[in-house]
């Protein structure tokens, strides 16, 4: 793997997800705990930062009447209901976390759904930018993680998922994706294996 061809997408790094005063904190909580997602990610764009890696966040944002939605079914109902991620609210912030990477990070806006490559440029940033290999981070691992990762790996990127950076909704679920379904379309492997990956590739 090269740096320079390789894209973090950051999915869902939002207060309503991750921040204990979240509205969906509950929801991934279990699985955020045992993988250390926050901490694992910090440390992924600590070593990251300095390299020309592109890394970009797709955060989900909708106005107050939910007027993006028609007629949601499922977790988006579920978002509708209870008032998450709107659009200039504390739950739909980026968690502080990110903050010291924030001019390091490139926002893509547009996401309404799973599939942070819908209603988005993202694939015609990933290409201006001669991406090849899109690693993926967040949550959630059975919704937006595989959604995005399913459309990346169709539209001819090589994917990685990091089991160590992403947050599923129960600890079962987590392992299951991660050993049964990102296999049939994409690698597998920690934050730490991706840096040996990229380290690999560098020039000694």
């Amino acid at each position: 793997m090269e740096s320079h061809k390789t894209a973090l997408i950051l999915i869902g790094y939002q207060n309503d997800y991750f921040s204990p005063n979240g509205i969906l904190y509950g929801v991934i909580e279990e699985s955020s705990k045992v993988t250390n997602v926050i901490a694992n990610t910090v440390h992924l764009l600590q070593c990251l930062a300095s390299t020309a890696a592109l890394i970009i966040t797709t955060p989900i944002f909708f106005t107050s009447n939910y007027e993006e939605l028609i007629d949601p079914i499922g977790i988006l109902n579920t978002i509708k209901e209870v008032n998450a991620f709107q659009m200039g609210t504390p739950g739909s912030e980026t968690i502080e976390e990110l903050y010291p990477f924030k001019d390091r990070i490139m926002e893509v806006p547009g996401k309404r759904g799973f599939n942070a490559f819908i209603n988005t440029n993202l694939d015609e940033i990933l290409k201006e930018k001669r991406i090849t290999d899109v690693v993926l981070a967040g949550a959630v691992t059975s919704i937006c993680i595989d959604s995005t990762g399913r459309s990346a790996h169709e539209k001819g990127y090589r994917v990685i998922i990091l089991s160590d950076c992403t947050s599923a909704r129960t600890v079962f679920e987590q392992g299951f994706y991660c050993s049964s379904i990102f296999p049939l379309y994409a690698e597998v492997m920690t934050h730490t294996e991706l840096l040996s990956h990229l380290a690999s590739s560098v020039p000694v």
